[in-house]
């Protein structure tokens, strides 16, 4: 396998895994009758703490939230995977994740409700996974696996 092809498959992958999780973040909230963001954000700490709890503790602002959370996550998640408009849903799921990082950063002495999957000094998976998409961004494959690939063919005949 020569190089482009391995970094084509490479860079696919790492779409599809990125779709994977946040499509499956996105159903596992959708079947869940009782989950809200509420508690999460009340547990927000650092530079932008306020606006995280002034949004959970707003019943109506949380409702919303809730919603374009799910279905964002469902959203983009389905469309990394497909690899259908993925420039799009790569800006939409490096906005989404770094709400996540800025409501939840991983400074020293921080202690949130819900222990992190890692946090290892203002670095942790969520910021790893922004940097994965900008590189993704920068470096787009869906154009050569995916379903933007039969679109853009469709386009040109």
């Amino acid at each position: 396998m020569n190089n482009i092809n391995m970094q084509t498959w490479g860079l696919t992958i790492l779409r599809v895994l990125i779709g994977w999780h946040l499509l499956f973040e996105g159903v596992v909230k959708l079947w869940n009758d009782d989950w809200t963001a509420g508690p999460y954000l009340l547990s927000s700490e650092g530079w932008f703490a306020g606006l995280f709890q002034a949004m959970a503790v707003n019943e109506s602002l949380l409702a919303v939230v809730d919603v374009v959370n799910i279905w964002a996550l469902i959203l983009i998640g389905a469309a990394l995977m497909l690899g259908v408009a993925s420039r799009i849903a790569l800006m939409a799921g490096i906005v989404l994740l770094s709400f996540y990082f800025l409501s939840h950063p991983p400074l020293i002495g921080s202690q949130y409700l819900a222990p992190g999957m890692g946090s290892y000094v203002f670095v942790n998976q969520t910021l790893i996974e922004i940097v994965a998409m900008f590189v993704l961004l920068a470096v787009p494959g869906s154009d050569a696996i995916g379903l933007d690939r039969l679109i853009s063919k469709k386009a040109e005949s």
